[in-house]
């Protein structure tokens, strides 16, 4: 027994470190490549304004340790990202708007919003598409074109329509959220919903099964494989939206603010704390997505 515990624990070490390395190592790379960058691309202004005013010779340690601290650099190097996302967390209370988690709460009610009426809509789409060949035709062509509009060219757009209905904070952010994570959502059930065999339909008919009914027990439960991943790209996608959101609508908090505001007044290491907030999220919103799949699905892999 010990013998066979041993040998487990030797294989899945093993496994580990055939798994790991690899990983560790690019993770390395691209921390000295990150360093070396940062080192570069502050040069200048450190020696011009740093070094040269003091008066004392200096080496490469010298210069490498002035880029790698200064206050506002042009690329900042890891440990200052990670030290300002740490004090972003733990020395300003949850309802300041120097805490990142504030923001996270603006940007994540806006996506949550968004991702669910662009999946509503998403489903409803495809339904009437599937359902009409005329709608087929008349609306596919249109939903796949307005993809290639910029949604920046969009948001401006929304913005003055829902305003002038009297329509402000949520609700445009929201919207434009929906307008980018709808269509991953209806392309994706479109081709679920038409997954069923034709003996499967045929045998619907055979039934006397309503379009209805034939759509609640054989069409959705068969687009289900489909749905799914396209919830995933949905909700990064709404993410994406509304960031982009906060930036025409001049919110004054959300994670799209938060880079706006880095921007405004130079301050890099809060636009670079932001975006790894913003991953961090969207890693977050995605493995609820996919835990929601398996927890779903879990009686079709068993």
């Amino acid at each position: 027994m010990a013998t066979t515990t041993k040998r487990i624990e030797r294989s899945w070490l093993g496994q580990v470190w055939h798994n790991g390395l690899p990983v560790a190592v690019v993770v390395l790379a691209l921390l000295v490549v990150w360093y070396a960058a940062a080192c570069a691309m502050n040069a200048s202004a450190v020696i011009e304004r740093v070094l040269t005013p003091s008066g004392n010779p200096w080496t490469w340690q010298d210069l490498a340790a002035a880029t790698w601290s200064m206050e506002r650099p042009v690329l900042p190097a890891p440990h200052q990202i990670a030290l300002d996302f740490w004090s972003s967390l733990v020395d300003w209370p949850l309802d300041s708007p120097r805490n990142l988690l504030f923001h996270v709460a603006v940007t994540g009610e806006t996506t949550l919003v968004g991702f669910v009426l662009g999946t509503l809509l998403g489903l409803l789409l495809a339904i009437a598409i599937v359902h009409s060949r005329t709608l087929d035709r008349a609306l596919l062509p249109w939903i796949v074109a307005s993809q290639t509009v910029p949604v920046l060219a969009i948001a401006p757009i929304v913005l003055v329509i829902l305003g002038s209905l009297g329509m402000e904070g949520l609700a445009p952010k929201a919207v434009i959220a929906m307008y980018l994570s709808f269509f991953p959502v209806t392309v994706a059930m479109v081709q679920g919903l038409r997954s069923p065999q034709v003996i499967e339909t045929e045998m619907m008919h055979t039934y006397a099964a309503t379009a209805w009914q034939s759509l609640w027990l054989l069409r959705l439960p068969a687009a289900l494989p489909f749905l799914f991943p396209a919830l995933r790209v949905g909700i990064a996608a709404s993410l994406v939206g509304a960031m982009v959101a906060e930036l025409p609508t001049g919110a004054a908090a959300g994670l799209g603010a938060r880079l706006l505001t880095g921007s405004y007044y130079g301050n890099t290491l809060a636009i670079w704390s932001a975006l790894v907030m913003s991953s961090l999220l969207g890693l977050l919103l995605t493995a609820v997505v996919g835990l929601t799949e398996r927890l779903a699905l879990r009686h079709r892999h068993t």
